[in-house]
This record gives structure tokens, sequence and C-alpha cells, in this order.
């Protein structure tokens, strides 16, 4: 039965048109974005999954350069501190050197006394951003260590998160060494007196520069793993939303034949009803 006012061949090519036209959009869409979920309307649960993941990999990358500066200001300790073992040393030969009856002990007392005015420089300029690890007091507030987040562990299933700390302990030299006191040398009795108590002095300054070296290279090695896992936090997020642009070139080419091929159709439906008049001639 032929109508002039119901078309369904034009209904059903209306249909198909209108759906390779969606299909169509969607596809420009994917290579104008580079995702094939670019909206929560896209796909709910992955967009909602990949969003957490990015406010995840950019907490960590803002961790890694964080972590960065906690390493130089740890490593700027470190460096004090092996000069003041070097200092050290230098005063304690200078003592050897007075452990004889012909030595010049004016002289050789002088030299100890401008060695550890520098070991006192040196000690109070060590700081970086207001943090001396060398210190009595840390942090200017009366803190004796210095405290880093090292990573955000999210808690599976659940947007919680545990904060992870590093916490570096200062060593004091400011009363260790800077406060110690040696005995002035006089005469040969005196410097070997004071050999023994720089001997003290030497150790605790090894110790501190060792135990700063085994902060430094904890953090170094939690920013490297946190940069890792930032990259490996964006890969996973691309391989939730990224377009393959390979597929989506093809599918595009596809879509707009289609779309041609639907208007073809639509077009003849259309006239279909025109053949009507040629029963009324």
């Amino acid at each position: 039965m032929s109508s002039i006012l119901t078309n369904n061949g034009a209904i059903v090519a209306l249909q198909t048109l209108k759906n390779v036209n969606s299909n169509l959009n969607k596809a420009q869409t994917e290579i104008a974005t580079g995702k094939t979920v670019n909206t929560a309307k896209d796909n709910a649960a992955v967009w909602a999954i990949s969003k957490v993941m990015e406010t995840d990999q950019s907490a960590f990358k803002a961790i890694q350069s964080n972590l960065n500066v906690a390493g130089a200001v740890v490593g700027t300790a470190r460096e004090g501190a092996e000069q003041i073992a070097t200092l050290l040393q230098e005063m304690k030969n200078l003592a050897i050197g007075a452990s004889n009856d012909s030595a010049d002990f004016g002289k050789i007392q002088t030299d100890i006394d401008f060695k550890m005015e520098q070991i006192t420089s040196i000690i109070g300029a060590s700081q970086l951003n207001g943090i001396n690890l060398l210190a009595t007091d840390v942090n200017g507030a009366g803190g004796t260590a210095f405290t880093a987040l090292g990573s955000l562990d999210r808690v599976n299933g659940t947007v919680a998160t545990t904060a992870g700390d590093i916490e570096v302990a200062g060593v004091d030299f400011e009363a260790d060494i800077e406060g110690a006191t040696i005995t002035s040398i006089t005469d040969r009795a005196s410097a070997l007196t004071a050999i023994g108590e720089i001997e003290e002095l030497i150790d605790i300054a090894v110790q501190g520069a060792a135990d700063l070296g085994s902060a430094g290279k904890r953090i170094s090695d939690q920013s490297e793993f946190v940069g890792k896992l930032a990259d490996s936090l964006k890969v996973g997020i691309g391989s939730l939303v990224d377009a393959d642009m390979e597929e989506a070139s093809a599918r595009l080419q596809a879509l707009q034949t289609q779309q041609q091929l639907g208007i073809q159709a639509l077009s003849i439906a259309n006239q279909a009803p025109s053949a009507v008049l040629s029963l009324f001639r």
C-alpha cells in the first residue's frame, strides 16, 4: 500500500542517518580531543576512575618536587658535616704536632682556635629554606627533626589516603661539637689530652655525616620511585580514556561513507510518494 501521509522507507532512512551522524560526531570528538572518554557522559565509571588517578598523578608530581627540595636540605647539611669532619682532622694533626716539647704551642693553639671558629661558621651557614640539621633548633621553632611528605597511600576502594612521611633527625653539631670544650694546648701533656678530645668530636662528625648521607639516599630513592609511580599512573589513565587514533581515523572514513549513503537513501525514500501521481494521469 502506498501512502502520502506515512513514508515507512523515509522513517527508517532518517533513523539510520541520525544514528550514523551521532556516531560520526563521536568519532570527530575523539579525534579532536584524543580521548574516547572525555566527559562523565561518555562513560561515568571510567571517567570517575580516571579522575581519581589524575589527582594521584598530579599529587605524586608535587611530592617528587618537594622531595627534591628535601634532598637539597639534607645534602646541604651533609656537605657541612663532611667539611667539619675534615677540619677536625686538621685540628687533630695540629695537636699531634704539639705532642713534643719543641713545638710552638701558642701558634698551634691559635690555628686550632681559627679552625674551631670556621666550624662554628659552617654550622650556622649549613641551612636551606630555614632548615639547619646541624643546629640544635632545626627549623627555628624548637624542632629537632625535619619532616617531608614521602607519599600518599590510597586505601583500596576508597577516596581516603594515608600520608607517608620521611623524618630526618638533626645531628645537633651546635651542642655536640661547637659547644664542646677542647683543652688549650700549652704543653705536651695538654696536647695529648686535646688529641683525645678532638678524636671524640671526629667520631661525632663522621657519624652525623653518615646519618645525613643515609637520609639523603632514602629521600633520593623515594623521589625516583614517586616519579616512576606518577609516570605509571599517567600510562594507566591513557589506557582508560585515550582514543585509538588509527581506529578512530578508519571509523571516521567509514561513517562518512555511511552518511553519504544514508542521505541518498533518504532522498530516494522521500521521492517514493511522488510516484502516486502517476496513478492519477
